[in-house]
């Protein structure tokens, strides 16, 4: 008897290899998967198998541990079929994915078709509900509302020479680093010049201290911040440190900026928000900012310097204080939100 038993297993058809596979609806921690097979012997395939993994960076270190394969198990159900929550998928990162079909055993074990041709794909940064997430953790620890008159940027006397020389006297926007949050969908694409507006809490005036050159650039607040201006909600984070950080887009309405910032980010009302308000009392322009949080503000457009003044500050600098190219501290609770890291 045991010989038709052999022949029997023998006889069993191979499973079909998935071919053609599409990755679709991709979000900054979820895709949706699905792939063409022959028709022989579908109707066995209880299970699919998938091998997701972070594409390896060309520059890392071989022998570094790598990110352990990840098989997700998932039930043969109808595709395309969501991935998600199987994996904790960062935003912004590239993956590469493979599948499997696989029938369950009576004993336990799978059968398993050769593994298909390896794709890879790229998640994607945080839409508006994830930012709008992160708008309400930044709300929360946003503090009360200081006065501010000026909006300044630091910067070495070599930057603002160059300004005066190649660019007519304007500072240019710049594409943002990749500070802050790793789905942010500002870094790396929105183009603008940083400015700062935090105020001493005993003067009312800004700091005398800067990571960013002895040189500030300081201009009165209305010929940035006006209602002709859109302000939006960019990201909030921090770097190991006790100290909140939230970036603001101010883009002048109807900019390139502005058009940018309307597809992407939470806008806010210029008047009545948590972290930088403009509003009019008695015919004069009044501004606020947030007071335990630091504001990054990017505005989108040139800035002449003839619009304010330059001048040496006599403060120290405080390179600890900069935040070019950080990273974001992924474990604190204040400023993740429980989507992909």
């Amino acid at each position: 008897g045991n010989k038709s038993q052999d022949s029997g297993i023998a006889e069993m058809e191979e499973l079909p290899v998935p071919h053609n596979i599409k990755i679709s609806n991709i979000t900054c921690d979820s895709f949706k998967i699905s792939w063409d097979m022959d028709a022989k012997s579908k109707d066995r395939i209880t299970h699919y198998f998938i091998d997701l993994n972070k594409k390896e960076n060309k520059n890392s270190n071989k022998f570094k541990h790598k990110d352990v394969p990840t098989k997700l198990v998932a039930k043969a159900v109808p595709l395309p079929m969501t991935v998600r929550g199987h994996w904790f998928l960062s935003p912004r990162t590239e993956y590469t994915v493979a599948v499997q079909t696989a029938s369950k055993q009576v004993d336990g074990d799978y059968v398993v078709s050769e593994w298909s041709e390896i794709i890879e794909f790229c998640t994607a940064d945080y839409s508006k509900v994830h930012l709008t997430q992160l708008l309400e953790k930044a709300e929360v620890i946003a503090g009360r509302m200081l006065k501010l008159s000026v909006f300044y940027r630091n910067q070495h006397k070599e930057y603002f020479d160059y300004t005066r020389e190649h660019h007519g006297n304007a500072m240019q926007p710049s594409v943002k680093d990749n500070s802050g949050s790793h789905g942010s969908p500002i870094s790396g694409k929105l183009e603008g010049i940083f400015f700062s507006c935090n105020t001493e809490f005993n003067t009312g005036k800004p700091p005398q201290d800067s990571p960013y050159g002895r040189y500030r650039f300081e201009i009165a607040a209305e010929k940035l911040f006006n209602p002709n201006t859109n302000l939006y909600f960019g990201d909030f984070y921090c770097m190991y440190t006790a100290y909140h950080y939230v970036i603001l887009v101010m883009a002048p309405v109807g900019s390139p900026g502005d058009e940018f910032c309307k597809q992407r980010l939470p806008q806010l009302n210029i008047k009545d928000n948590k972290f930088l308000t403009c509003d009019e009392e008695d015919g004069v322009m009044v501004y606020h900012h947030a007071q335990d949080v630091i504001l990054e503000v990017i505005y989108t457009d040139p800035v002449d310097l003839s619009l304010g003044t330059v001048a040496e500050i006599t403060g120290h600098q405080l390179m600890s204080l900069s935040t070019a190219n950080a990273k974001k501290d992924p474990s604190c609770k204040t400023c993740n939100i429980s989507v992909g890291r």
